[in-house]
């Protein structure tokens, strides 16, 4: 019984880190596609996020079955609700990947990305495919030193996000009412996707040493 247990749990943190290298990938394509106009990328973005959303939910019922019939305790029980809670996370992760994907079929075959702005947008897509991969890579080993990468690039999109505000508010600015609204809106993504990030990192840190650290 206890053998089916420890799989159970194995299944949840394969499960995980799946889910996460989905999300890498649908973030990979939607920057692509944001930055280079190409709506067929997009709408594969879109259609997958669907694949994402059935992976988290599907990992969420697992975890119910576990606490349900199992009734774990200690480091098992921080394992499965870490799950629930992850997979909440992940999930809006895809979400937000496939909102870039939108704007770029949105503006199609218009560019999304604001005149002025590519150079900034393309260093936020990396940065946040980068933080991606490595989150999957966390869950997968939990190596901690990978979780401090993941703040470090965290404080990378931050600063450019405050850079893009900056820009359309700036006297200098010229872009139209929509080219403003796309910005803002593609610039709060990145940085929301990358906010997602650090909070499963957080709770990756808690799980492998029991103390709730990272929080300024």
């Amino acid at each position: 019984m206890r053998e089916v247990f420890h799989q159970s749990l194995e299944e949840l943190q394969n499960g995980l880190v799946e889910i996460a290298e989905l999300v890498a990938t649908a973030m990979e394509k939607a920057t692509t596609a944001f930055g280079t106009s190409d709506v067929t990328l997009a709408e594969e973005v879109i259609d997958a996020d669907s694949v994402i959303d059935e992976r988290a939910l599907a990992l969420d019922e697992l975890a119910i079955e576990i606490l349900a019939r199992q009734q774990p305790v200690a480091r098992d029980l921080r394992i499965v609700v870490m799950s629930l809670r992850v997979s909440a996370s992940l999930e809006r992760m895809g979400d937000i990947a496939e909102h870039i994907a939108q704007l770029t079929r949105m503006r199609f075959p218009e560019r999304a990305i604001p005149k002025g702005l590519k150079a900034t947008f393309t260093k936020m897509g990396e940065l946040d495919v980068d933080v991606a991969r490595t989150l999957a890579e966390l869950l997968r080993t939990e190596n901690l030193d990978l979780a401090e990468r993941i703040r470090n690039a965290d404080d990378d999109v931050d600063e450019l996000h405050i850079a893009v505000f900056e820009k359309v508010l700036s006297d200098s600015w010229q872009g139209e009412a929509s080219a403003t609204v796309d910005a803002t809106l593609a610039s709060r993504y990145h940085e929301r996707f990358a906010d997602h990030a650090v909070s499963v990192a957080k709770k990756v840190v808690y799980l492998a040493t029991g103390d709730w650290a990272g929080d300024d």
